[in-house]
């Protein structure tokens, strides 16, 4: 999947953990969530040489390079996840959850994509949720379609939060 794609899909994970936790969207702590969110939609491709969050991060991005990180193995597991929760676990608890979820919504979204991710990194066996036939190209029609749908969303569910509070206050 593109950055943009991730960027939406972190976002939205971003927008659940403000409504979870009950902010109001509208909040300056919503907003630096949301854009945790969409910062760290698309981070796991800092294994990938080339893309937008490697030439941020060139730094990182080289040693990962260095030690032969291959794209969608350690980034994208779950290990790696749980490493990032305990690391950023002094994050306030909306800005941890925020990040925590746009940054698993990467490799989620990735097991829609033909060529899976290695979840149990470093066992090495790839996983995907659809088969290869039916598999979101990066860069497609069916991924922009995708996308398209994610940004739907990320419009509704703040609406519906909404749409129920001015319902409630009535």
């Amino acid at each position: 999947m593109l950055q943009k794609t991730h960027s939406f899909a972190g976002l939205l994970a971003a927008e659940g953990a403000v409504l979870y936790m009950q902010n109001s969207p509208f909040s300056w702590e919503s907003a630096a969530a949301l854009l945790i969110g969409c910062l760290a939609g698309p981070l796991a491709d800092i294994d990938k040489q080339g893309s937008t969050m490697a030439k941020i991060f060139f730094p990182l991005s080289a040693l990962l390079r260095l030690i032969k990180v291959r794209h969608r193995t350690m980034t994208h597991s779950i290990l790696f996840i749980a490493a990032l929760g305990m690391l950023f676990s002094s994050l306030p608890p909306l800005l941890y959850w925020s990040f925590l979820l746009a940054y698993a919504s990467h490799p989620l979204i990735d097991l829609f994509n033909e060529q899976g991710v290695e979840l149990c990194w470093p066992v090495k066996i790839k996983f995907r949720l659809l088969p290869k036939f039916a598999a979101i190209d990066t860069g497609s029609v069916s991924e922009t379609l995708f996308r398209y749908i994610l940004a739907l969303f990320t419009l509704l569910l703040p609406a519906h939060y909404v749409w129920n509070h001015l319902i409630h206050a009535v």
